[in-house]
């Protein structure tokens, strides 16, 4: 099996290493990693200067290691379509320091990266820690691998992107496992002005919280309670699935446009 790792944290994040060690136990794993760290980056990609890629020292034996100057969804991007010769069997991106929750996964450089292999019919993995300090990366490691032999061992099917957070702790000290969807976006944006000399400047901080309630069963409500979260994201946004019965509102746009249906 091939493996293309990946990270929003950067080419030298621990994370990214704890992961791919993980996964040489069942296969032959390459990483296409950003020189820096590109958090927040979600599926961009990028469309107007050239990517630079250097090979860099693997810090896993048997690997190689490739650094770019770009986005998440860039190194996908490359290590999917041009790096290699032979075509890879899964994706996997993280382990990010931070969790990815909820609808806050639409800005997430390491979901992004997942998306890249999904549309490239490469089943995807974005792996997430729930901590950003004194970030345990073990349990993480373990439900990486362990979801990567299920997913691979399945026959049939259209790929999918597996979102999985894992609480900071031991495996020991986790509850379980839990199949969940997405809760409410978490997060929303502050902006900070500051000046310099005669110039005003503006910095966005993601750091401004929604308040949103949290519903049972979600992806935030099981991380919360102990439990490794996987959220399997078949996007209803692009597929039309899962969005309900939109009749009456398909029905009256078409009669205010003096349209049949």
């Amino acid at each position: 099996m091939r493996i293309l790792a990946t990270n929003d944290d950067g080419i030298d994040a621990r994370g990214l290493w704890a992961s791919v060690e993980a996964l040489s136990e069942i296969g032959e794993v390459s990483v296409v990693a950003p020189d820096r760290d590109q958090s927040g980056m979600g599926t961009a990609r990028t469309l107007l200067n050239v990517l630079r890629v250097n090979e860099v020292e693997a810090q896993v034996a048997g690997v190689r290691a490739y650094s770019v100057s770009g986005t998440p969804a860039d190194c996908v991007i490359l290590g999917a379509d041009i790096l290699f010769d032979k075509p890879f069997d899964l994706v996997v991106s993280g382990i990010n320091e931070g969790a990815n929750l909820g609808l806050d996964v639409l800005d997430s450089g390491t979901v992004g990266a997942a998306f890249r292999g999904y549309f490239r019919k490469i089943p995807s993995i974005a792996v997430s820690v729930t901590a950003v300090t004194g970030v345990r990366y073990e349990a993480a490691a373990q439900a990486a691998l362990s979801l990567a032999r299920v997913v691979t061992a399945r026959d049939g099917g259209r790929p999918l992107i597996y979102n999985v957070n894992v609480p900071n702790a031991a495996s020991d000290r986790l509850r379980g496992v839990k199949m969940t969807f997405l809760g409410p976006k978490a997060w929303l944006e502050n902006v900070e002005r500051g000046y310099d000399g005669r110039r005003t400047h503006y910095w966005i901080r993601h750091n401004h919280p929604t308040g949103s309630d949290v519903p049972d069963g979600c992806d935030v409500w099981a991380t919360r309670n102990g439990w490794v979260s996987i959220t399997p994201m078949d996007p209803g946004f692009v597929s039309g699935d899962g969005l309900g019965d939109f009749a009456t509102l398909r029905d009256e746009v078409a009669a205010g446009m003096g349209l049949g249906v």
